[in-house]
């Protein structure tokens, strides 16, 4: 019996440690897993959605405590980010697959802006040289007759020579071929037969003699003002004939084999993008841009009620034959650019919103998609809407972006080439910095005025560099001049804007590599500009001041980057 009692005990005995034992191995391993958990959550913030840390912690913005977001399932690749369900929502973000296609016909769109016919341009010069004492056209873009008085000029010759006329004169019977000679010479200075004969007739020398137009048309630019000495021949106006004017395009390489000369093109203006004005390409430059590696594009247009006007932005599109292979494309609204580069973001994870940046090379444009020649395949899903948004949640996590690609963002093991300037391009590129800092001063108080000085101011500062200084890398320097050009007394402020949003692309691109700065730079980030799909700034102030709105939304945008700390 005792044997028996003693068996019980023991069993009971083992019962009770057993289940001690593996109630603290459950407990470990539940302590494990909820470390794990915890260690795998991201924090986020409940006001900016794209903020998304590791540990908990307090917003950098707006300083409130973060949240927690999600669990993670999955590890990430050096390239990939997870952003929040929340933030998604937020931002309106959508994805798309990439789909497969032929396009056989499809349609050619070219930008460009009006100009003068060069074939009808006249420069109007003055035949005799001398002091222009009166100026009878005093503007530009006033519009004179052939013959009309456009100035009075005197001139130490013509004095000279109608004396000598009234001399040859009296003498005209023993000495014809003198009084011949002075007539023709004042002939060839452009005094009509009735001025000769008045002197003749008057017997009077006349100290100032009138300047009538060669030809006709409106007055493109004025070469000289009341009082200058000019020479023989010298230039006194620059005259366009604007009853035919040119439709001048950039076509890029790509776009070559669909443009031959007599295709038909159809074009729209901006200020009457309801009419349609059909016409056929007159001229291919058979010489390539090297700097924007582009061909000019030409389309004669007649313009007999002048409602084309020199500098007016203009949309051709023409039908074009293109391929009939099966091709991928993408909407427009996926592309992010940046200089040469081109980025999407494609989804990684069909449950999971995780994203990755990927380098594209494009192809044609197609009507409002672009051909993919390399960088996605048919089976990868890309953000179509809200691309700047994840943008922006990208260079908040440090990953690459289109502002942060040290490394070819397609390859996590193909570093790319960094590019380098040295210190005397940095130095000299200085003062166009500050030019650009005072155009986006101007822009923030929305004076187009104002914002046209400092545009050109910008353009001198960008003259200034050497011709070697100008080769950079990615052509930076041919783009900032031309683009900077779309900013003048012309244009509205919106147009004006859109042209500053690409110098300041090619800005942050081409100082991002600098290593010598005059002042603190910060590169500022407003989502809601470009029809909320963000835009990008150059400042030397934290302050958010932003150009893209001005007053309508002063303070809209955050700090994204600082350069020269």
């Amino acid at each position: 019996m005792k044997k028996y009692l003693i068996y019980i005990i023991l069993l009971l005995a083992g019962i009770v440690i057993g289940k001690f034992a593996l109630s603290g191995e459950t407990t470990q391993e539940h302590s494990h897993t909820a470390e794990t958990t915890e260690k795998s959550t991201i924090w986020t913030c409940s006001m900016h959605p794209q903020i998304q840390q590791p540990e908990a912690g307090d917003c950098p913005i707006c300083g409130m405590d973060l949240i927690p977001a999600q669990e993670r399932t999955t590890e990430l690749s050096s390239n990939e980010f997870r952003m929040t369900e929340n933030a998604m929502a937020l931002a309106n973000i959508q994805t798309t697959k990439v789909s497969e296609g032929t396009a056989s016909n499809t349609r050619l769109k070219l930008t460009g802006t009006i100009e003068p016919n060069e074939k009808t341009n006249a420069i109007q010069t003055a035949h005799v040289g001398g002091r222009i004492e009166k100026l009878y056209v005093n503007l530009t873009g006033e519009e004179v007759r052939k013959g009309q008085r456009i100035a009075l000029i005197y001139s130490p010759e013509l004095v000279t020579t109608q004396q000598e006329l009234l001399t040859a004169l009296r003498m005209k019977e023993s000495q014809p071929e003198l009084y011949k000679a002075v007539r023709n010479k004042l002939k060839l200075w452009k005094l009509s037969e009735s001025q000769i004969q008045q002197i003749e007739t008057s017997k009077k020398v006349t100290n100032k003699f009138p300047i009538y137009a060669s030809v006709s048309g409106v007055v493109t630019e004025k070469m000289v003002e009341e009082g200058n000495h000019v020479m023989e021949g010298g230039a006194l106006f620059k005259v366009s004939n604007l009853n035919t004017v040119w439709a001048s395009f950039d076509a890029y390489e790509k776009q070559f084999s669909q443009l031959k000369k007599g295709d038909n093109i159809t074009i729209t203006t901006n200020a009457n993008p309801n009419e349609q004005i059909p016409a056929k390409i007159t001229f291919i430059d058979p010489v390539l841009n090297t700097n924007t590696r582009t061909v000019a594009v030409k389309v004669a247009l007649k313009n007999a009620d002048r409602k084309l006007k020199p500098g007016m932005f203009v949309t051709g599109v023409l039908d074009t034959e293109i391929s009939k292979n099966t091709m991928l494309t993408i909407p427009k609204s996926a592309v992010l650019w940046t200089g040469k580069r081109s980025i999407v973001y494609v989804k990684k994870a069909s449950t999971e919103p995780v994203f990755e940046a990927r380098e594209v090379t494009l192809g044609n444009a197609i009507q409002d998609r672009y051909e993919v020649i390399s960088g996605i395949d048919s089976a990868d899903e890309i953000v179509t809407n809200g691309a700047f948004t994840v943008d922006a949640a990208a260079q908040l996590q440090g990953k690459k972006s289109m502002m942060n690609a040290s490394k070819d963002v397609s390859d996590e093991t193909k570093t790319k080439k960094d590019i380098t300037f040295d210190a005397s391009f940095e130095k000299a590129f200085q003062p166009s910095i500050k030019a650009y800092l005072a155009l986006k001063d101007a822009l923030v108080k929305s004076d187009t005025k104002l914002s046209a000085e400092k545009s050109e101011a910008f353009r001198k500062a960008l003259e200034q560099l050497t011709v070697p200084q100008r080769k950079t890398e990615n052509s930076y320097w041919a783009v900032l001049h031309k683009t900077s050009k779309g900013i003048n007394k012309n244009t509205s402020i919106e147009q004006q804007r859109k042209s500053f949003q690409i110098i300041s692309n090619h800005m942050i691109e081409l100082v991002q590599h600098f290593k010598i700065f005059d002042q603190k730079l910060t590169v500022q980030f407003c989502p809601m500009a470009n029809n909320d799909k963000g835009a990008y700034w150059l400042s030397d102030e934290e302050q958010i001041r932003n150009p893209y709105f001005g007053d309508a939304m002063l303070n809209c945008g955050s700090v994204e980057q600082v350069l020269g700390d």
